[in-house]
Parts: structure tokens; C-alpha cells; sequence
């Protein structure tokens, strides 16, 4: 297995707070989104909700990954005075939050 040189995926489960528009979800959404063009070293964001069959989601709906080059450009989005901003928002409307961050890893069988 081959850990990746620099890259870091920045992983975040969400669980919104009971009675949580849509709307409020749908904005907060498009602020996270935002953050690429604000916060130079975040090169990507997608983000998606759970669609799977096998029913061990823990009560986490959403899940936004954000790409890194280096452990350095995350600690520096973390700080970012945009970050700091919009993470009081979007914390504050949820109820349930894990956020992991890894370097993927090639496997060569």
C-alpha cells in the first residue's frame, strides 16, 4: 500500500438539528461550498446525502469532503478567519458532527 504524497481528504458527517429547513440546509450548504474560492488551500468540495441500503448511517444524513494538498493547508483552513465564520454557522445547526481527516491510500495487489 502506497500512502499519498501530501494530499488530504477532509471528511465531515453531518446531522442536522430537528426542524432544520431545507432552505437553512440548502444556504449553509452553499457557504460551505464557497469556502474553495475564499480559502486558497482547499482545492475541492463535494458533498452528498446518505443513500445507502444497509442502514448504519448512526443518524448522520450529509457527508462533505474537502481536498487538501498537505496536513499544513488544512491547519491553515481550519484558522482561516472565513473557516472560523462559517463553522460557528454551520456547527450551530447541527446535532450530530464527526470530522475525519485522512490521506488516501493506494493498494497494489
Amino acid at each position: 500500500m502506497e500512502e499519498a504524497k501530501g494530499v488530504v481528504k477532509h471528511v465531515l458527517l453531518a446531522k442536522f438539528k430537528e426542524g432544520t429547513k431545507q432552505e437553512e440546509i440548502d444556504g449553509l450548504i452553499k457557504g460551505y461550498a464557497n469556502l474553495v474560492d475564499l480559502i486558497e488551500p482547499m482545492k475541492s468540495f463535494q458533498w452528498g446525502k446518505d443513500v445507502s441500503i444497509e442502514n448504519l448511517h448512526q443518524g448522520f444524513t450529509h457527508i462533505f469532503e474537502s481536498t487538501f494538498e498537505s496536513m499544513e493547508g488544512v491547519a491553515e483552513y481550519v484558522s482561516h478567519p472565513a473557516h472560523v465564520e462559517f463553522a460557528n454557522l454551520f456547527l450551530a445547526s447541527l446535532e450530530k458532527v464527526l470530522v475525519i481527516d485522512y490521506k488516501p491510500t493506494t493498494v497494489h495487489i
